[in-house]
Parts: C-alpha cells; structure tokens; sequence
C-alpha cells in the first residue's frame, strides 16, 4: 500500500478507531478542549440550522453537541468501528460511507449546514468530495470546514504535498499515523472557487496561551444557487 495515499488514511483510521473514540470521549486532546470544539460548534450554530450534515463525523462527538439544538442531525464516516459507536451514543441518523460514496449520490436530500471538522485530510477523495457539495446545500445552505490552519507548518517548506502523521498528544494505543495531504491557504481558497463556493467566513481560532492559529475554519456557499436567488428576488 502507498504511504501516502487517500487509501493509507482510511486503513490507519480503521486501526485507531478505539483509540480515537477514548481519546475524543476522554477529553485527551487539548487543542479541541480550549479551542477547537468551541469554534466549530459556534460557527455551525451561528446558521441556526434545522439540519446539518457532519461528513467524516468519527464517533459523533459533533452530533451529539448539536442534537439538542439542530432537529435533523446526520453523521457519516467511512470507518464502520466508528459509525457503530456514534450509533451507540445517539444523537442523530449515521451511516457508512465512503467520500467517493458520497459524490456517487450515497447522501439523499439537502442540508443547512454540511460540516467536515479535521476530516478532510487526503487529496483525491477531498476534491471528488467538493465537486458534489454544492448538491447537498439548500438555496441558503453553508458548508463548513474546519482544518489545520496551514501556517503550521513547521520546518517543512510551504507547498502543497503529503506529509507525515503523527498521533502526538492525542492520547495512549495509537498506532501506523495517518498521512494528509497539506494544502496552502491560497490551494484551500482555490479548491472552494473552483467547485463553485464562494468563501462567506474565514476565521482564525488562536490558543489562548501562544496566541497562535490552531486551525482555520471556512464558511462558504453555492454560488450558483444564491445567485439564482438574487435573480428570482428582483423579478418579484
């Protein structure tokens, strides 16, 4: 199997999917208790949505935080192990599916907010993904990303490119780290105007003590749909 591969992140999650639900569940992770979990459960809710979809949604920690304030809560995952314990946990309707799954029609109907939070972490199946989105947004819809913010970077040159994982201060057990795929902030920009999304909201959540971007989280829409909106509105 390549290292670096779409295929290699999916077989490592696989493997760590135990790990990762105790760690998620056992508040181990201290940059999603200071900051991140915060950020991304305020920009969803700041649409007041009456449905979201969380697409790579892990063990449902997301759902979860939204059930009692979002009536239509669906939650999908490539990992069976983790779909089965979101299940388990409640909060929403889960199921099993593949990004390419996705593009492929696997989700049926339209959503307020489609979010993906630290999920989007390889190369082909991401840009397969984006291409289906703007299907899955209603006229007013927003989809949400939540990712590493790329001046993270460390010693590593700022280019686009696969990179190591690490399962670093995530906790006991891990083990094989995923890859991903590294992206510039003008390739995100790009990645979104290129399929159609044009870019509402970009916000910066610092940590609280270094004062640096833990992550980067875009708001965008379908430019197309809001548009035709636009025009519909002025002919009235």
């Amino acid at each position: 199997m390549n290292p670096y591969s779409d295929k290699k992140i999916v077989d490592s999650w696989e493997k760590n999917a135990s790990q990762w639900s105790a760690a998620v569940r056992g508040g181990h992770i201290e940059s999603r208790n200071l900051i991140t979990n915060k950020a991304i459960t305020e920009t969803v809710l700041s649409h007041s949505p009456e449905s979201v979809l969380d697409i790579g949604c892990g063990e449902g920690w997301l759902i979860r935080e939204l059930a009692s304030r979002v009536p239509h809560l669906v939650g999908v995952d490539v990992v069976p192990d983790l779909i089965d314990r979101a299940e388990d946990a409640g909060g929403g309707h889960f199921l099993v599916a593949s990004y390419e799954d996705i593009a492929r029609g696997a989700i049926e109907g339209s959503f307020d907010v489609v979010v993906c939070n630290f999920s989007l972490l390889g190369k082909d199946s991401v840009e397969t993904l984006f291409k289906a989105l703007p299907a899955r947004l209603k006229i007013d819809g927003v989809f949400i990303v939540q990712t590493p913010h790329p001046v993270t970077t460390g010693d590593q040159p700022y280019i686009d490119g696969w990179r190591e994982g690490s399962w670093a201060g995530f906790g006991p057990g891990f083990i094989d780290p995923a890859p991903w795929y590294f992206r510039t902030l003008e390739s995100w920009v790009t990645l979104f105007s290129d399929n159609g999304l044009g870019l509402l909201e970009i916000r910066e959540p610092i940590h609280p003590e270094t004062y640096k971007p833990v992550s980067v989280i875009f708001t965008s829409a379908n430019m197309f749909d809001r548009h035709r909106k636009e025009i519909h509105t002025k002919s009235m």
